[in-house]
């Protein structure tokens, strides 16, 4: 399987949930690095919004409306690009849903929507570019983007969790197949900590409080950052900040201990006092399109982050880290015992 990934100045780059968030983020770092991009989402003015500031700054930009959970109009969304720019180079699955509440308290009906946005939305992307990719020469790369609870799941947000856990086992196995049939599809799944979006104002709550996004939290670009270098970069998956790379780890480390740590603590962490915003996006598409969250951006950059992106750069650091910790113990008198 021979990848060529191209610079951003000479892809077209098509991305879901382009109106807010982590995909108006990428939408306009990679039209600002030259980029062309084909705009998803369901809301047709929100689309006209973004697409309007990217050329009006000078950007190439096209949209299409469409919901990612109905297959054929992510086709549509193919044939689009196809049509307006001769195709796509990379392909970013971001759209989705969230819902406050516990599990056992979700109606069947919105447990069943979040998962046609999040998981058949990343599926039916998938497939559609998958298909698309393979025919160009030089392939393409898919981007999936998952969560850090594509690796271990929280209360309130358990629905949320339990799709990007399927998220993280499709993406996996559609990469494993293609290898296999020596296909030209890079695929990355980019799995962001808390981020600073508007993700919980427009989330369905069935919670007594406005939900917030459990801290740290960092900012939307820091994750257009790493979905956009795994665009020009083979990359298995990243994970978008130290903080959440921190709780998988230890998610995975001490399972039952952190099944209790979690449990009395996020249920408290994910609630604030604001009052509670109007609305929600689980069954339609919101008509603002805004980046970041009332509260503000978040954490700016993740040195975690732009380690995994730089590898010398990292390799460099743990290998400055390591002459320091010899150093240390040399000084400390330390002496191998005699035999």
């Amino acid at each position: 399987m021979t990848v060529r990934q191209k610079p951003l100045s000479q892809q077209t780059i098509v991305i879901t949930g382009a109106t807010s968030g982590i995909g108006l983020a990428t939408a306009r770092s990679a039209a600002k690095q030259g980029a062309a991009v084909v705009l998803v989402a369901r809301t047709r003015d929100a689309l006209e919004q973004v697409a309007g500031e990217i050329t009006a700054a000078g950007g190439r930009a096209t949209t299409r409306v469409a919901d990612v959970g109905d297959e054929a109009q992510v086709q549509g969304v193919v044939d689009h690009a196809v049509e307006t720019f001769g195709g796509f180079d990379t392909w970013v699955n971001d759209a989705g849903v969230g819902i406050y509440g516990e599990i056992m308290d979700l109606p069947s009906d919105e447990h069943r929507r979040l998962f046609q946005t999040n998981y058949w939305g990343v599926v039916f992307g998938s497939m559609a570019a998958v298909r698309h990719l393979e025919t160009r020469e030089g392939g393409g790369t898919l981007i999936n983007v998952g969560s850090i609870n594509s690796d271990f799941a929280i209360p309130l947000l358990g629905a949320y969790a339990a799709s990007k856990h399927a998220v993280k086992g499709f993406t996996d196995a559609l990469r494993m197949e293609l290898r296999h049939a020596d296909k030209p599809v890079q695929v990355t799944l980019v799995k962001p900590s808390g981020i600073g979006t508007p993700f919980s104002e427009h989330a369905r709550n069935h919670t007594e409080n406005e939900p917030q996004v459990a801290p740290p939290v960092y900012a939307p670009e820091v994750v257009a950052k790493a979905i956009l270098h795994a665009a020009t970069h083979k990359a298995r998956s990243v994970t978008v900040g130290g903080a959440g790379r921190v709780m998988v780890g230890s998610a995975q480390l001490m399972p039952t201990i952190m099944d209790r740590v979690f449990g009395w603590s996020m249920p408290m962490v994910q609630q604030s006092d604001d009052p509670e915003t109007p609305g929600d996006n689980l069954f339609e598409g919101r008509s603002e399109g805004r980046l970041h969250r009332r509260k503000g951006a978040g954490r700016p950059f993740s040195t975690y982050t732009m380690a995994v992106r730089r590898p010398v750069l990292s390799a460099g650091m743990l290998g400055l880290a390591a002459i320091g910790v010899m150093a240390l113990v040399a000084n400390s008198g330390w002496r191998r015992p005699r035999a």
